[in-house]
C-alpha cells in the first residue's frame, strides 16, 4: 500500500511545477518552491512513493523528427456492457500508435488520440479493429489533425480544486 502524505502548499507547488517542467534539477526546484535542496528532495521522493507522479517524460518535437499523421479516432460500440468495453480497452492498450483513449458519454463511446507513420497505417489499424467482432465496433470515425493551435502542456492545477487536505492521513514535515 502506498503511503499517503499531506498535500500542503509546498507539495502543491512541487507538483504544479514538476508536471510542467520535469527536467528541473533539485536545486532549481528547491529555489522555485522556496525550500532547502534537502527538504525539496525528500518531498519529491515522498510524492513519488505515494504515487502522485505517474511518469516523467520529454515532449519531443515530432515535426522536426519524423513524418507522421496524427488523428482523433472516434469509436462507437454496439453496446456498453462491461465485457465489451473491457475487450475494446484491452485491445487498444496493445496498439502503441493509439496514445490516449478515453471513454465518453454521448453519441460516441471512446475517442483516442493517435499518431501513425502514414494514412495507410492508420487505415489498416482501423480496419483490423472494425473487423474484430469481439470488440463490438459499429462505427469508426477518424479526424486527421491538420494543425495544432494548442497542445497539452499540463493540467491547469492552479485553477482546479484540490482534494481536501484532511483526506491525507500522514502529515509531511
Amino acid at each position: 500500500m502506498k503511503k499517503t502524505i499531506k498535500i500542503d502548499r509546498y507539495n502543491k507547488k512541487i507538483l504544479a511545477t514538476l508536471h510542467l517542467q520535469a527536467d528541473l534539477t533539485n536545486i532549481e526546484l528547491a529555489e522555485i518552491v522556496n525550500l532547502s535542496a534537502s527538504a525539496c528532495f525528500q518531498r519529491v521522493k515522498s510524492l513519488k512513493e505515494a504515487g502522485y507522479f505517474r511518469t516523467f517524460h520529454a515532449d519531443v518535437n515530432l515535426e522536426q523528427l519524423c513524418e507522421h499523421v496524427m488523428a482523433y479516432i472516434e469509436f462507437t460500440l454496439d453496446n456498453n456492457s462491461a465485457p465489451v468495453c473491457r475487450a475494446f480497452a484491452n485491445t487498444i492498450k496493445d496498439i502503441p500508435e493509439i496514445m490516449d483513449c478515453m471513454q465518453l458519454s454521448g453519441d460516441i463511446d471512446f475517442i483516442s488520440l493517435s499518431c501513425f507513420p502514414n494514412i495507410k497505417a492508420l487505415n489498416d489499424t482501423c480496419s483490423q479493429l472494425s473487423d474484430n467482432p469481439a470488440l463490438g465496433i459499429t462505427r469508426i470515425k477518424t479526424r486527421i489533425v491538420l494543425d495544432r493551435a494548442k497542445w497539452f502542456l499540463g493540467y491547469p492545477l492552479e485553477q482546479l480544486k484540490w482534494l481536501d487536505d484532511n483526506e491525507s492521513s500522514e502529515r509531511e514535515d
